[in-house]
């Protein structure tokens, strides 16, 4: 069956486009205001009037959820853009140009491949400071490592092909054979791992956010909306469960697409 007609997958298409639509026209799926709140409606379980509930301040759950889809995609992207960008570049000259300056590029991937990630996300993050930008540069820089090891592997194993030794044998510079056959047959990898890493991304962005790390209050950040919540967990679980299902859902969701047409590519 095609990637495109498997249910999960449909699904998977369904909650991404919700998300986009929430990301560039929050407008179209709430009027509510994000930021200003009813006292007297503070901690209101889920209803018509509020899908998500409201939070201690009264503010309604959803229109925050809806409204921090732009915050957190756009920081999600960049810490993708970043480590797509920054490891494939260094996989790249790692396995094109060999000897000392490989080696010298592998043992700093090591170094980062033996911190946890989301650890050096938060040494990084401390050192530059409170943000959604640095959260999401901090983000990046940890998930160079998987970007560069793949991209190298791809290199090596290209620069074998016989297509490539042939180019080389004709007398084709090495910056032409570089560009013109082995980065367009080794960046293919690349971008399924950056569809893979988008779930793992939202899922560190929003955690930087749940600490704090991310925009000052009241920007609804989709881990600050949880964070908000922790403290009123026990009678009014909405707060927190909620936006973490919507946060899980797009994780899901990005990680379904990747496999599915990941799959499709191997066969």
């Amino acid at each position: 069956m095609s990637p495109t007609r498997r249910p999960s997958v449909v699904l998977a298409w369904l909650v991404l486009a919700v998300v986009a639509v929430a990301a560039f026209f929050p407008g179209l799926l709430t009027s509510q205001s994000p930021i200003d709140g009813e006292v007297l409606d503070k901690l209101q379980a889920p209803s018509g009037a509020h899908w998500f509930g409201t939070d201690y301040l009264g503010r309604d759950v959803y229109t925050r959820v809806v409204h921090g889809t732009s915050v957190s995609l756009r920081a999600t992207v960049l810490a993708v853009a970043i480590a797509f960008g920054v490891g494939s570049l260094l996989g790249l000259v790692a396995g094109y140009v060999g000897g000392w300056v490989d080696a010298l590029i592998m043992r700093v991937i090591d170094v980062l491949l033996a911190i946890p990630t989301l650890l050096l996300s938060l040494a990084i993050v401390a050192a530059l400071g409170f943000g959604a930008t640095n959260v999401a540069v901090a983000v990046g820089v940890a998930s160079v490592a998987s970007f560069a090891r793949l991209t190298r592997s791809e290199v090596l194993r290209i620069r074998t092909t016989p297509y490539v030794e042939a180019a080389s044998a004709l007398g084709v510079g090495r910056t032409q054979v570089l560009t013109r056959h082995v980065l367009p047959n080794a960046i293919g990898p690349a971008l399924v791992l950056s569809a893979l890493e988008f779930g793992s991304a939202i899922l560190a962005v929003s955690a930087l956010s749940f600490l704090g790390y991310g925009e000052p209050p009241p920007a609804p950040e989709w881990g600050k909306v949880v964070a908000e919540g922790r403290d009123y967990l026990a009678t009014a679980w909405w707060t927190v469960l909620l936006p973490s299902l919507v946060i899980s859902a797009v994780a899901l969701s990005a990680n379904r697409l990747s496999r599915a047409y990941d799959d499709r590519g191997d066969r």
